[in-house]
């Protein structure tokens, strides 16, 4: 007959099995209480999924130590946990909002633990060591784990602030903030009384000690390729993304257009994301072009997948879409609410969807709509038709609403989607 300490240890191991079966609900709502409750961590929006990475990681290394009884003491902090400290430290998010990001998670976790607890009716001589054993392995974990992650900010802090231009980043931060000091461009060695073309290149890939180096690199090539008139001003945001303005001089736009520049930066440079703010002139365009560029920024990242290697402002319908991918668990729901069985995130819906938005944008024209998608008029109102039975209702009472999620689902495709 099984001891009460080996009844104990099966009983842990359940509960950790049963909870790493949900690892990836689970995930999702922790990741969401930390990005709601530390504002530290909403620093910049793709730092999200990195969060996301670090719970996750940090979840299923609990989950398997309690499951297979190792010490934690031997544990060390995730691979994804320390590139999210690292990246932390990068963009000056306080140590402490990542110290309170493990407490309010352990937090979380033990909550989790107590209903598992419950639901598995465990016998009232068993509920002492059960629970003796799962929070000494959280708390060892933990305490062993922040100290390694807070050491890892810590030195990644100090190379990024050895290592950076730290009077360029200063200065720019100053010209953003509307506090310029007369000499700003003589100091930064850029003319800011021309037209300025921002833009932020980023890499999703973390792991190259060279990826800063290369992304300035292609920023000087790309500064070249739309029409520079001089080399342009490289600022690190962080190890893998940097802002850039291209000086064009007296020109109000670049050389190139839009499909141009996806075309020479997929062949050039591959892997690597570039926003691109409008062309603005002076110091107020030298901001505006770079606030633009960080919202369309946004709306690439919200895409991920589903986003070009060159995201334009200026490109129709990414100004709009920006304003709607601050809050993308509401947008969901509202292109979901208007398109109903249409936001279906598979080929049949994506054609339908596609035909009523050319069939709306040719004011209700079967025969104009037919010629832009090169169907006949009488398969576009087929289309229509069908397309209207998918949603429950046709698209005149809401043509407005209809056209915008249209849009929506154009740019940011299985985000804004429903999964078959």
């Amino acid at each position: 007959m099984a001891s009460d300490e080996e009844r104990a240890a099966l009983l842990v191991a359940g509960i950790a099995r049963s909870l790493n079966e949900r690892l990836v609900s689970l995930t999702a709502d922790i990741t969401s209480v930390l990005y709601a409750e530390i504002p530290d961590l909403r620093a910049d929006r793709q730092l999200f999924d990195l969060l996301g990475a670090s719970v996750e990681g940090n979840l299923d290394t609990i989950f398997h130590t309690l499951q297979h009884n190792i010490a934690p003491e031997d544990l060390d902090a995730p691979a994804a946990a320390m590139e999210y400290a690292r990246r932390l430290a990068q963009h000056g998010v306080p140590v402490n909002a990542l110290v309170r990001a493990y407490r309010l998670g352990q937090t979380n976790l033990l909550g989790l633990v107590f209903d598992e607890l419950r639901a598995a009716s465990v016998q009232p001589e068993l509920s002492v060591p059960v629970l003796e054993r799962i929070i000494t392995v959280m708390s060892v974990y933990i305490d062993r784990v922040s100290q390694q992650v807070v050491a890892v900010y810590e030195r990644e802090r100090e190379r990024w602030l050895a290592h950076r231009s730290s009077v360029r980043a200063v200065r720019v931060q100053e010209i953003l903030a509307g506090n310029a000091l007369p000499d700003a461009g003589a100091a930064l060695g850029y003319v800011l009384q021309q037209s300025h073309l921002a833009a932020i290149f980023w890499s999703s890939d973390s792991d190259s000690g060279e990826m800063l180096a290369r992304i300035e690199s292609a920023a000087h090539d790309f500064a070249n390729y739309v029409g520079g008139v001089t080399e342009p001003l490289f600022v690190a945001a962080d190890r893998v993304t940097g802002w850039v303005w291209i000086p064009l001089g007296s020109r109000a736009h670049p050389e190139r257009a839009q499909g141009e520049m996806c075309d020479f930066l997929e062949r050039r440079h591959p892997g690597l994301v570039v926003a691109l703010g409008a062309a603005a002139a002076g110091i107020d365009g030298f901001r505006q072009s770079h606030g633009q560029a960080q919202r369309a920024r946004a709306v690439a990242i919200a895409a991920g997948q589903n986003a070009p290697a060159v995201t334009a402002y200026d490109e129709p319908g990414v100004s709009t879409v920006a304003l709607l991918v601050e809050d993308l668990v509401a947008t969901r729901a509202w292109v979901r609410g208007v398109l109903r069985g249409l936001a279906a995130d598979n080929e049949n819906s994506a054609r339908l969807r596609e035909t009523v938005r050319v069939y709306l944008a040719h004011n209700l024209s079967n025969v104009a709509a037919g010629k832009e998608l090169d169907l006949h008029h009488n398969s576009v109102k087929y289309r229509v038709k069908r397309a209207a039975e998918v949603r429950g209702k046709d698209f005149t009472g809401d043509r407005l609403a209809v056209e915008l999620a249209l849009l929506v689902c154009q740019w940011l495709g299985p985000a804004v989607l429903t999964s078959d």
